[in-house]
């Protein structure tokens, strides 16, 4: 059957029993807060099942369209990698409000995919709910029982809360359900383990098909269950698996649902599916994404930068960039897919070909758009790669191409993957949260327009060379934030510093007889220089004085200077590898990132200090350049920050051999800057270290304080000194940490005599299978234990004391390993795979952790089977 035949077979079939067919719902959520996108068949039910509004038909069936790229419900970064995740998908389903309950929906399903569809019954497993005693809810014997009369006992198995109990929310309708897995396996490998054993244990080849949902309780908002007085039923059947099972397919991107959008592919690249994983990748990729964006904008959701706009954005992007990377596709061509889209999905969803202008346009801007920064955003990349010794993308560089080339964060971990690197997740983060924060503060802002008050002029900056300066008001307009009301003003002749470069901006006044206006920052948005305040005179008209806080910013100027001593010393001491990644200068103290692979020794911080105090005592006068062409300043050797824009002119500030880049304000000589102080070092991200230090009047303060809680220590130790106090307590504690560890050592020893005596014993060898109330290293440290014993020995120990995880451990006597071929780290990753556990090691031990606790019984039993096949 084609996948439309399969789809209308679907619908018929609940059609013919009582079901009315409801079209899907839009893709893109518009009434509902907690969600973007519709991500399950139920969603536009909903309120149907919480009461609010009673269904006018009792029984519905449809296919929905699904998207799951956010939340909780994120499978992008899979999708094309595997064959079997989706972003876009649809799922069939048959709905019953206050009607028929467990007995016709299961059979109902079992029906339609034994007789209708012709699955074999002994390819299928189904389970039902097994309980929840913490919940108070009982096994559901109605629906085992149900099952059993279908199908064979053995292929009915109990599931737990977590793949057995459906919930919408932490509140509202809920209840158990039952799930129909298929297993597609070979015949050879079905014969080696049955398929009851990779039900709900993340086979991609024994999976989850059809969720039956019995709907008959109510959580309240005190977590409590009570009995709904209507029962329902929502089942969700996913298509595409569905197709791909009923077209003996090994993938669903071999369907007629993918493979002629793939066969499009093909035309426009001339390039196989099935010769090369990565085009194949790349295509599955494009295949998926193009329903996905297609189907969101045909709904309503245009891309853009923000909340859902951004999620169709994202997944545009992605699929452009594996085009581009890997089929060579440098041109736009996602709109050359379109029209085989319609062919496949415009029948039973018209709006493809309703839309379709829509669609089209918006596709082709995006791209076009996207393409004109992407090449820009991998050359970026690419040099980054080129300049950067360590294998970090650093979360500034993550950061910039996401927010300045459009990348999204997988795309940069997928380039980086491909050179063997990874991407600073954190920094990353760190910044786009940062962001999110000024996108809600920006959000919440109104600008009034500008009002004029005197002719344009060129505006001009002289805070390079006097703090205060006669100026008129050019223009200003009003600004709410937050309920509370302030003023952006332009001048003629500013000697204001504006924000930028990791300087703040200054503060200061404009006077004008006794009227007086205090600017409480200083920003540029982009070519004017705007004086914020809070409040205004009625009269702006005349000559002002502008006057900038002369000490804030001799404090921050001192900062900015020692911030260009301290990247010099840096570069001096610890080696020509550190590079400038961010600073902050501020009057009370300066802040600077820089590239470095480990923690600065305290021998280093007092080196950086006393070479930076020793410039500062030069008194080395400052030698500025300004717009001089940036080839001389290149030839001059001045150190241009990496990613940094410059135009063709530039300012250089020099002290003696530093000499850099730079628009912000500086002392006239070092001796200003007075002394040097570091507070802090440490880590930002990985590869990336922070110095804090304060200069001039802080420093000062500093060195107070410092020597007032001096005193006080030795007041407290009664004289002593703190230092020998310190070590006195650290030897101790070590003392002490040493005769823990040999007493552990005893008890490792002891429990594992202990163990020793409950070995199993075979022909040629003994084998012990554990649960130990220990962590995971020691019960690495107890199978050490054994090898003392020279034992033909193979011992599983495990741990349940992580509540969120199994710990554990596989050990394999060296000589029995050789003589019988065991690989104990290939061994371990079979034994965990009932509890979904990853793991590895060595020949003889190897260690591996899971998060099924509930299948530690199958675990069990593979490690017995294992153990005992040794002597067969």
């Amino acid at each position: 059957m084609t996948s439309k035949e399969i789809r209308k077979k679907f619908l018929v079939f609940f059609e013919e029993r009582g079901h009315h067919i409801v079209p899907s719902a839009p893709l893109v959520v518009k009434n509902d807060p907690t969600l973007m996108f519709t991500n399950a068949g139920m969603n536009q039910f909903k309120d149907y099942f919480l009461g609010n509004i009673k269904s006018p038909y009792p029984r519905i069936a449809n296919t929905q369209k699904c998207l799951r790229v956010s939340g909780k419900h994120n499978d992008l970064e899979q999708v094309g990698l595997d064959t079997y995740h989706h972003t876009m998908f649809e799922m069939l389903g048959n709905w019953s409000f206050a009607d028929y309950f467990k007995q016709e929906a299961i059979a109902w399903a079992w029906e339609l995919l034994t007789k209708e569809y012709g699955i074999p019954p002994d390819r299928l497993y189904v389970t039902y709910f097994q309980g929840d005693r913490e919940e108070n809810l009982l096994p559901d014997e109605e629906t085992k029982k149900i099952w059993e009369n279908i199908v064979d006992p053995t292929r009915v198995i109990a599931g737990n809360k977590k793949d057995n109990f459906w919930e919408m929310g932490e509140t509202g309708p809920c209840g158990p359900c039952s799930e129909i897995h298929v297993d597609l396996r070979s015949e050879v490998e079905r014969s080696k383990l049955p398929g009851h054993f990779l039900v709900n244990a993340g086979s991609p080849e024994v999976i989850e098909l059809w969720n039956l949902v019995f709907i008959q309780y109510h959580r309240n908002a005190s977590g409590q269950l009570e009995m709904l007085p209507d029962r329902h039923v929502d089942t969700g059947m996913g298509f595409e698996r569905l197709v791909r099972i009923l077209q003996n397919k090994n993938s669903n991107y071999e369907t007629d649902l993918f493979s002629s959008l793939i066969e499009r592919l093909e035309e426009l690249t001339d390039l196989k599916y099935g010769k090369d994983e990565k085009v194949d990748i790349a295509m599955r990729v494009i295949a998926d994404h193009i329903r996905a964006v297609s189907f969101a904008i045909a709904d309503g959701q245009l891309p853009s930068n923000v909340k859902a706009g951004y999620v169709v954005r994202r997944i545009l992007r992605r699929a452009v960039r594996y085009g581009y990377s890997f089929l060579n596709l440098k041109e736009p061509f996602l709109t050359y897919l379109y029209p085989v889209l319609c062919r496949i999905m415009g029948e039973q969803f018209p709006e493809l070909e309703q839309q379709k202008s829509l669609v089209v346009k918006a596709i082709e801007e995006e791209e076009a758009s996207f393409l004109q920064t992407l090449s820009h955003g991998i050359k970026r990349f690419e040099m980054y790669v080129e300049k950067n010794p360590t294998k970090i993308i650093s979360g500034e560089t993550a950061f910039e191409l996401y927010d300045t080339y459009g990348f999204p964060l997988d795309l940069t971990q997928l380039m980086a993957k491909e050179r063997d690197m990874t991407v600073d997740v954190e920094g990353f983060q760190q910044l786009l949260e940062q962001q999110k924060q000024r996108s809600r503060q920006d959000a919440e802002v109104h600008m009034g327009d500008w009002i004029e008050l005197n002719p344009p002029s060129e505006i001009e900056f002289v805070g390079y060379d006097v703090l205060e300066i006669e100026t008129k008001i050019i223009k200003y307009r009003k600004v709410t934030h937050k309920g509370k009301t302030f003023y952006h003003l332009v001048i003629d002749r500013t000697p204001f510093y504006p924000e930028g470069g990791g300087q703040v901006g200054d503060e200061g006044w404009l006077i004008q007889d006794q009227r007086v206006i205090h600017v409480t920052n200083t920003i540029k948005e982009n070519e004017l220089i705007i004086h914020i305040t809070d409040n205004l005179p009625e009269s702006l008209d005349g000559v002002w004085l502008a006057k900038v806080d002369v000490e804030r910013r001799w404090d921050t100027m001192r900062n900015h200077s020692a911030t260009h001593l301290l990247h010099w010393a840096l570069r001096k001491l610890i080696g020509t590898h550190v590079e400038q990644k961010g600073s902050l200068v501020h009057p009370d103290y300066l802040r600077f990132d820089f590239l470095h692979f480990q923690k600065l020794s305290p021998s280093d911080i007092i080196h950086i200090e006393e070479l930076i105090n020793e410039q500062i005592r030069k008194n080395i006068p400052l030698q500025e350049y300004r717009k001089i062409p940036f080839s001389r300043a290149m030839e001059m050797q001045a150190i241009a920050l990496f990613g940094e824009k410059y135009s063709d002119e530039v300012r250089v500030i020099q002290f003696d051999e530093s000499k850099e880049l730079c628009g912000g304000t500086h002392v006239r000589a070092t001796g200003e800057i007075g002394v040097f102080k570091i507070v802090e070092e440490s880590a930002i991200a990985a590869g990336v270290r922070r110095i804090e230090a304060v200069t001039g009047r802080k420093a000062l303060q500093y060195f107070q304080q410092l020597h007032n809680k001096s005193t006080e220590l030795r007041v407290f130790l009664k004289g002593k000194d703190p230092v020998q106090v310190i070590d006195e307590l650290k030897a101790t504690i070590l003392s002490m940490e040493k005769q823990i560890q040999q007493f552990k050592q005893k008890e490792l020893s002891h429990q594992a005599k202990m163990l020793l005596s409950k070995t199993v014993h075979k022909n040629s060898y003994v084998y012990l299978i554990e649960k130990m109330d220990l962590n995971g290293n020691e019960l690495k440290d107890l199978t050490y234990q054994f090898k003392r014993e020279n034992l033909p020995l193979m011992a599983l120990l495990y741990s349940t004391q992580d509540p969120e995880k199994v710990h554990v451990v596989l050990y394999v006597d060296e000589t029995l390993a050789k003589k019988y071929n065991i690989n104990a780290s290939n061994w371990i990753k079979e034994i965990v795979q009932p509890i979904q556990g990853k793991g590895g090691g060595q020949t003889t031990l190897a260690m591996a952790a899971g998060s099924k606790k509930e299948n530690l019984t199958l675990m069990i039993e593979k490690a017995k089977t294992l153990f005992e096949s040794v002597s067969k």
